[in-house]
């Protein structure tokens, strides 16, 4: 279950972040354009996975940064 979470929050940051790339380069909500408009109910329940899985990738960075630190210690 969890790499299933992980898998799909995954996914939503990659959307996003694709999507803010269009903004930035483009001018151009492709989520938006997609799902029917900025206001489309879809659109904002895209927008609300997408910031709750990067909630989701801040709560999984402390996990992943002590692993480094793990890892580069035994190196050493």
């Amino acid at each position: 279950m969890r790499k299933t979470l992980n898998v799909v929050a995954q996914i939503l940051l990659i959307v996003g972040g694709l999507n803010w790339g269009f903004i930035g380069l483009f001018q151009f909500d492709l989520v938006s354009f997609i799902l029917g408009g900025e206001g489309a109910a879809l659109t904002r329940i895209v927008y609300i996975l997408v910031g709750l899985a990067a909630l989701y990738g801040l709560y999984l960075l402390k996990p992943v940064s002590e692993d480094v630190r793990t890892v580069h210690t035994h190196v050493s």
